[in-house]
């Protein structure tokens, strides 16, 4: 379905932005990888997706605090594709604190890499997709872009202007065969939630299993996790014919979490 499409894919090298790489692969996109993990990690997540579903992938660990290092990937990918077709924006920095107690560096790191860097990745491809006359960009923000909670100033901030961004980068594109996008996922069993649940049981004493059913009981009616998968073909349907329409739009894959 996207043979032959190039699809850059930010903090991917595990997670969510891996699944998400991972379903772009198997509609036959190659990849354009970009993750902090280390090399070693990356080179298994390359040789993954290679292997397993015959397309190329290109690595990067730009520092996305530094607009240069963003210009130097965006850079190399078109020298080395030609042409970047698919843009996910997934990378993200999360930090907890008051806005009265947040360390200034957090908040600026926040916003660099959670809504900086996607703007970056956005203004440096879509020359090329309007010349191709097709693009799809796909801004990850969250329910918290939605929704707000205490102790989360720089995360429901930078997920919040996320939205804004799509909707302004839509209207600029609309003509052009372009089409941005925001999903607004729920809460992804990600290693970081899941050692935070295991913290939880710990503390009080009880299995994992029944500290996980507690804290979802709390975040979706469904009561249960936000697969990757799903999120990853939500994100591959809106790069195929069935998305071609669908521009501007806020869509929440959160378990009900956003109609409490």
């Amino acid at each position: 379905m996207l043979k032959d499409k190039t699809a850059l894919i930010t903090g991917a090298i595990s997670g969510l932005g891996f699944a998400i790489a991972e379903s772009l692969a198997q509609s036959g996109a190659n990849i354009v990888l970009h993750g902090l993990e280390g090399p070693q990690k990356a080179l298994e997540a390359k040789r993954h997706l290679e292997g397993t579903y015959g397309i190329k992938v290109m690595l990067s660990d730009a520092d996305f605090r530094k607009v240069e290092q963003i210009e130097e990937m965006i850079s190399t990918a078109l020298n080395t594709f030609n042409k970047i077709d698919i843009v996910v924006n997934n990378a993200v920095v999360r930090s907890v604190g008051l806005v009265d107690e947040i360390e200034p560096y957090k908040w600026d790191d926040a916003i660099a890499v959670n809504l900086s860097a996607a703007f970056h990745t956005i203004r440096l491809t879509v020359p090329e997709m309007r010349k191709s006359g097709w693009g799809r960009i796909v801004n990850i923000s969250s329910v918290f872009g939605l929704t707000a909670s205490e102790n989360r100033i720089t995360y429901i901030t930078t997920k919040t202007a996320l939205i804004g961004l799509t909707r302004s980068v839509a209207m600029d594109t609309a003509k052009a065969g372009i089409t941005c996008n925001a999903l607004c996922p729920g809460t992804v069993p990600t290693t970081p939630i899941l050692e935070k649940i295991a913290g939880i049981a710990a503390i009080e004493g009880i299995t994992q299993e029944q500290a996980e059913k507690n804290y979802m009981a709390t975040r979706h009616p469904t009561g249960k996790f936000v697969s990757a998968k799903s999120v990853a073909a939500f994100v591959v349907f809106l790069c195929s014919e069935a998305g071609c329409d669908i521009t501007g739009a806020v869509l929440p894959i959160d378990g009900g979490h956003t109609i409490k």
